[in-house]
């Protein structure tokens, strides 16, 4: 199942009613930092908790999961259609382009990621999978397990994502960087 699209799901739909991820705890019995985590794809939450929000949400399990299992041939996201996610947004202010949410049942996660100048991750932060990044404009620095590194356009770093890392653009500019996470991206 595509996680990505699920907590895409979730979010959205907890936006179009109006309602904070406060109003959702209220209703749901859930922690607002668990709702929070679902809805940045940060935990895959037990099918127990899923009820729990769907019942908040109005929705039934099934208009939830309804598709996350189709797997088209083919899927192409054209430059106005990537869909941006939202990940956490107090450690973070880099912006992530889902390259692939029409094949919802995938096994790849590829995200177009824009650093802003000055800008990137606080925290270097593990999570499971790998993970593999090139940098198509600018310069960043790449933390892996402590140690830095400055990448430039057209490098590219393949590595086991249960080790913390992290990206951030020390530069004027704005950089952009190709990500693709195998495995649960957190």
């Amino acid at each position: 199942m595509n996680l990505v699209e699920l907590a895409s799901r979730i979010k959205s739909t907890r936006l179009s009613k109006g309602f904070t991820l406060e109003r959702v705890a209220e209703l749901s019995g859930l922690g607002k930092g668990l709702l929070s985590k679902v809805e940045n794809f940060r935990v895959t939450p037990s099918l127990p908790t899923l009820a729990k929000i769907c019942e908040a949400l109005g929705l039934t399990m099934s208009e939830l999961l309804d598709g996350l299992d189709v797997k088209p041939k083919l899927s192409i996201i054209r430059r106005g259609d990537r869909r941006e996610i939202e990940r956490d947004r107090d450690q973070s202010d880099i912006r992530y382009f889902s390259l692939a949410h029409g094949r919802p049942d995938r096994n790849m996660d590829p995200f177009e990621l824009i650093i802003p100048a000055h800008g990137g991750r606080r925290e270097a932060m593990p999570h499971e999978g790998e993970e593999f990044l090139v940098v198509l404009q600018g310069r960043i620095v790449f933390d892996f397990n402590g140690e830095t590194m400055t990448m430039e356009a057209g490098d590219a770093a393949y590595f086991d994502a249960e080790v913390a890392h992290r990206v951030f653009n020390e530069e004027a500019e704005e950089a952009r960087i190709l990500c693709i996470f195998l495995g649960r991206p957190l």
